[in-house]
């Protein structure tokens, strides 16, 4: 058998509109622009919050109709998908907790999707903590001020994931 030579494969790099765009002179200063960014995240958040509100009592109702066996198909996806939008928006307005209880419940959800039961005890601790974590209180807080909780809900995760009935003590 002969052997080809190897060849090495080139390289384009192609300039987009963006990239000359960015270059050019003039424009906000970088500095300017995150200032920029956080006023407008700053007041967005009032409405943020009424949002959350809304969520939350959404999330509520959609719990209370399953747990009365009266939910409508498909309200697992209608929770999972709610908890990905407070996931994604919470971390973009520095709700921590918030972004932390929502990605865990994401991770339960998903994982029901993947075959594994649910527990409607777990979501309903779940949508406790995304209500503890719209309090003012608890909003900014850093997670490491929280490390009980924090752990309680990595654990019932945990459980959740492998598709256990109980958590581990």
């Amino acid at each position: 058998m002969s052997k080809e030579p190897e060849r090495q494969a080139l390289t384009f790099f192609v300039e987009t509109r963006f990239q000359r765009l960015a270059r050019r002179p003039g424009g906000v200063p970088r500095e300017r622009a995150l200032e920029m960014a956080q006023e407008n995240i700053e007041n967005s958040k009032p409405e943020f919050e009424a949002w959350l509100d809304t969520e939350l009592q959404e999330l509520a109702n959609i719990v209370r109709s399953a747990e009365a066996g009266t939910a409508e198909p498909g309200w697992i996806e209608d929770i999972c998908s709610r908890s990905r939008q407070m996931r994604d928006l919470g971390a973009t307005m520095g709700f921590v907790l918030l972004t932390f209880v929502a990605n865990n419940l994401c991770e339960i959800l998903e994982g029901t999707q993947a075959g594994h039961e649910y527990n409607m005890e777990t979501i309903r601790c779940h949508l406790d903590a995304l209500l503890l974590a719209r309090q003012k209180q608890y909003r900014e807080m850093p997670l490491e001020q929280l490390p009980e909780l924090i752990k309680g809900l990595r654990l019932v995760a945990q459980s959740a994931s492998i598709g256990l009935d109980v958590v581990p003590k």
